[in-house]
């Protein structure tokens, strides 16, 4: 951020303020700004801000004549007399105003160094070599490392997650000074297995990633229905030579398994599900279910059972009336889990995550809370007590999560939500970029957990600041992230709307309803897609089919509340009645949201709403902004 007069320039959101009221600037103004005042008082000269804003592209001089003067005219600056840019003649541009430079507030809060933490040895367990190349135990080599992580994060080690080490094996390969600082690691745990008839053979290795140095050395040999015991053996014996053997708490079997199928089914499911490939979920309901049959009281194949079902359920989220039989069935699942061991912080985090989707606010942020304080090391927790959970104590559970996997993308998804219902859309699109950022680099990259939605919503944000034209890119953006991955479809049709909403707010209802009709080919009952189609078609003069699309929003939002989403149902009234210019019915409906929400986040999307963008300047919309508000603090 950059504060030089009256002005506040925050590169993260791409806003200029005067005073605190932000001034409506595209893109390339921005940056040609920042540019500049990045180097106060310095020349630069016209070649170098061609290439800086204008890279790969001719253009004449006339564009960057025109940008400076909508700069100035921006800034009020007076050529004759400038106090922000400065013209050399045939040179080029200074920036002569004083410049401060002020760190921007970061994208989480910020926590005290725990020096304890800090001291604690990094450590990344890769996968096992399957040295013997034997086909039929292709599988152990991720359920060795998975269980070699598990067991030495319970001791006092900061092991890093497994999905973490996989992503960065993807990116810099098994070069252990690149892992070392891909991940910020001290050790490496690196192993391998060889099967001789009905025996197995393990050997691990604790090695320090900056030298390569054996740090300590494990063997196990025995017969491969033993398989369990060598793992223990193996945590075992590295534990004793690192010191850490004593802390670690006694780890319960029911989460385990005494059979060699259970847990190849369960380790096969669990690479399955982790992809977010939709085409791959059944096949995760299999692999558990195989778990489960062979072994009735194996807990964390109850836990994986779960959440391939509640996937299915979110598969089915974008319908009016989703399939409830199945996350009730994950939860009767999970419970089963927490009823055999009561300690299974997975078991409690995974039972958050379904409740809320449930409307069970409180349940599950007790749940969430109970797996952060069996086991607050872990990321995924973390997450799971921030989607639970909102404002501050979200906002505080995310940072810990980001902390401890800083690549996955979608926390500031879900940071940007509070950001967006605290009325602060700076913020909020601070955090988007930063989020799509990350995405973006991983696009190319196999990830265990994508991110979907970001360019979605910072479209929004954009759109809700009034550039429609940086909005459209963003949900095209988000339509071209494909359909393959859970959330996708939805996300799509969201990012069709979207596009709807900025073709009206532009003036453009044909396409507008153009892409109404793309959003609900995906979901043809989508009650949000069919109030838009309406405005669209009654903007364009087609009364008839405007009505027509009316009704059919009407019964849509009548089939959210048989389906039993109220929230949505009634977020979705208010917006036909704003579009229909009933605008105290709008209002009103939306203090009922307040009143009777099923989670505490109800109505975060309000101040982005585009439907909703006449009611801003309206004092009767004020309080309604104001509630929303102080719920996400």
């Amino acid at each position: 951020m950059y504060r030089f007069g009256p002005f506040v320039l925050d590169g993260g959101s791409y806003r200029l303020a005067r005073d605190g009221e932000p001034i409506a600037l595209s893109p390339k103004i921005i940056d040609l700004l920042l540019y500049l005042a990045a180097r106060p008082s310095t020349l630069v000269s016209k070649d170098e801000l061609f290439k800086a804003l204008w890279p790969d592209v001719a253009v004449t001089d006339n564009a960057l004549t025109q940008a400076i003067s909508e700069l100035r005219q921006a800034l009020g600056d007076d050529p004759a007399k400038p106090k922000y840019v400065q013209t050399v003649a045939r040179r080029g541009y200074r920036f002569i105003a004083a410049v401060e430079a002020v760190a921007a507030s970061p994208a989480f809060p910020s926590h005290a160094p725990d020096e304890a933490a800090h001291a604690t040895l990094g450590v990344a367990v890769l996968d096992f070599d399957n040295v013997s190349g034997d086909a039929s135990l292709g599988w152990l080599s991720s359920g060795i490392a998975e269980t070699v992580t598990n067991d030495l994060r319970a001791a006092t080690l900061r092991v890093i997650d497994r999905v973490r080490v996989v992503e960065a094996v993807g990116r810099v390969g098994r070069d252990l000074p690149a892992l070392r600082s891909a991940l910020n690691i001290d050790l490496a745990v690196v192993g391998s297995f060889q099967r001789a008839g009905d025996r197995l053979r393990m050997t691990g290795r604790v090695v320090e990633a900056a030298s390569g140095e054996t740090k300590a050395d494990a063997k196990a040999d025995g017969a491969l229905e033993q398989v369990f015991e060598l793992q223990d053996r193996i945590v075992a014996q590295l534990s004793n030579a690192l010191g850490t053997a004593k802390a670690a708490p006694p780890q319960s079997r029911h989460r385990e398994t005494s059979s060699l199928e259970a847990y190849q089914a369960f380790t096969e499911g669990r690479v399955r599900l982790e992809s977010l490939d939709s085409a791959r979920v059944a096949g995760a309901i299999a692999d558990f279910e195989r778990a489960i049959a062979l072994d009735p009281r194996y807990a964390a194949a109850h836990v994986g059972l779960a959440n391939a079902r509640f996937w299915l359920y979110e598969m089915s989220r974008a319908r009016n009336q989703p399939d409830g039989a199945l996350l009730a069935r994950a939860v009767d699942h999970v419970r089963r889990a927490i009823e055999l061991d009561r300690d299974f912080a997975e078991a409690h985090a995974t039972l958050a995550f379904l409740l809320v989707s449930a409307g069970r606010s409180a349940e599950a942020l007790a749940a969430a809370r109970r797996a952060v304080s069996i086991d607050p090391g872990y990321w995924g927790h973390q997450f799971r007590l921030a989607h639970a959970a909102w404002g501050d104590e979200r906002l505080n559970a995310l940072a810990r999560a980001v902390e401890l996997y800083p690549d996955f993308p979608f926390v500031h998804f879900e940071a940007a939500m509070v950001h967006i219902a605290r009325g602060t859309l700076d913020r909020a699109e601070s955090v988007l970029r930063e989020g799509t950022i990350v995405q973006d680099r991983q696009a190319d990259l196999k990830q265990r957990y994508p991110a979907k939605g970001l360019h979605w919503l910072l479209g929004l944000v954009r759109l809700a600041r009034g550039d429609a034209a940086e909005a459209l890119l963003e949900f095209d953006r988000e339509i071209a992230c494909g359909p393959g991955q859970l959330y996708a479809p939805e996300f799509a049709m969201n990012a069709h709307d979207g596009a709807g909403y900025a073709h009206l707010h532009t003036g453009d209802p044909t396409d507008a309803a153009a892409r109404f009709r793309r959003a609900l080919e995906l979901f043809p009952d989508h009650a949000k897609s069919l109030v838009g189609l309406g405005a669209a078609l009654a903007a364009d003069g087609d009364v008839s089919g405007a009505e027509a699309a009316f009704a059919k929003a009407v019964a849509a939002i009548d089939a959210l509340r048989k389906g039993g989403r109220m929230g949505e149902a009634t977020l979705a009234e208010a917006l036909h009645h704003a579009v229909r210019g009933r605008e105290d019915a709008a209002i009103a409906c939306l203090q009922t949201l307040f009143d009777r929400a099923e989670t505490a986040f109800s109505g975060w999307t309000i101040p982005v709403e585009p439907l909703l963008h006449d009611l801003r300047a309206k004092p009767a919309f004020h309080p309604t902004l104001t509630r929303l508000a102080e719920r996400a603090r």
